[in-house]
């Protein structure tokens, strides 16, 4: 079992940066992928970006590359979206899910993790 708990989140005007975290717990984390998604209202829930478990190799959404950078410390068991020139369409609910299967390369879809936080909020003003 893997249980994650994001943080960070907040209120920012469009340009200014914001880093979520997400930490896991359980003794599994270094040995799965990891991904950010969000999802804004009415929306479904979409593809930021993912790691693999070893922090090597990255993929991001075309929408955030450039802005965004995901990275892991396996030793703290914890996972960040660095979120940098930010505008109002990244305005959000974002969180972070665990990969089902070991080893695995950075994972985009949806149905591959088995395991998310609750969650954080961030919103960008105009």
């Amino acid at each position: 079992q893997v249980q994650l708990v994001e943080s960070g989140g907040g209120l920012v005007q469009a340009g200014d940066s914001l880093r979520l975290s997400c930490v896991a717990s359980g003794r599994t984390f270094s040995s799965r992928a990891m991904g950010w998604f969000r999802q804004a209202p009415g929306k479904e829930r979409e593809f930021v970006a993912s790691i693999n478990w070893i922090g090597i190799n990255t993929l991001y959404a075309d929408s955030v590359k450039g802005r965004f950078t995901i990275s892991r410390d396996n030793a703290k068991n914890t996972v960040y979206l660095q979120m940098g020139s930010l505008k109002p369409e990244d305005t959000a609910v974002y969180y972070c899910g665990a990969d089902k299967i070991f080893y695995r390369n950075y994972v985009v879809d949806l149905i591959s993790y088995d395991y998310w936080g609750q969650g954080t909020q961030v919103t960008v003003s105009s």
